[in-house]
């Protein structure tokens, strides 16, 4: 955890209101970080920083078009086995539309797909009954495209939510995180 502007708060928030606490950095583990720059370039990623820094490491730091979080990876930054980051999630407005952005720009992906039971996410593995096409009522989370880094870390895209109710919302992850609670619950979805 970092803090923002030199701020902190010591034993927590005083006011007794939970702190915010922003997704700010995903790390990706590699092998060679000279061979996944231009993986992550090509998918069209902005690169906001490459460091090397005293005793060997390195941080390389992409953020994705329109996403708050980026990913970081290099040298010695992260103990895990390169390729072992699985079930890492995109959402793109038309999935078709995406999956044929990136094919365009030279990355391998899947086909669209959906699950074959509605609301089931797909299963990182392989090993569920995925239907080739999207989703036929194109209902947010349930139309994927899968792809690989060089290193086979393994990236999941998806239907976004604002396409469902075709319009923008600030509050997606409010949204997304009471319509999981709900889905797994059992009780009506939200709109």
């Amino acid at each position: 955890m970092s803090t923002v502007d030199g701020q902190s708060a010591p034993g927590g928030s005083p006011s007794g209101v939970p702190a915010d606490l922003k997704l700010e950095a995903v790390v990706i583990p590699v092998g060679d970080a000279d061979r996944s720059e231009p993986f992550y370039d090509r998918l069209g990623w902005r690169l906001d920083a490459d460091f090397t820094f005293d005793k060997g490491s390195r941080v390389a730091q992409f953020t994705p078009p329109g996403s708050q979080c980026y990913v970081q990876f290099g040298s010695h930054i992260t103990g895990a086995p390169p390729g072992s980051a699985h079930g890492l999630y995109l959402i793109v407005s038309d999935i078709e539309a995406g999956r044929d952005e990136l094919v365009s720009q030279g990355v391998a992906l899947s086909g669209v797909f959906h699950p074959e039971a509605p609301g089931a996410q797909p299963d990182p593995e392989g090993t569920g009954d995925p239907v080739n096409g999207p989703d036929p009522d194109h209902k947010s989370y349930n139309s994927f495209a899968t792809f690989e880094d060089p290193d086979g870390n393994g990236w999941l895209a998806h239907a976004e939510h604002e396409k469902r109710i075709g319009r923008p919302d600030s509050d997606c992850p409010d949204w997304s995180a009471e319509y999981m609670a709900r889905e797994q619950s059992g009780q009506v979805l939200p709109v």
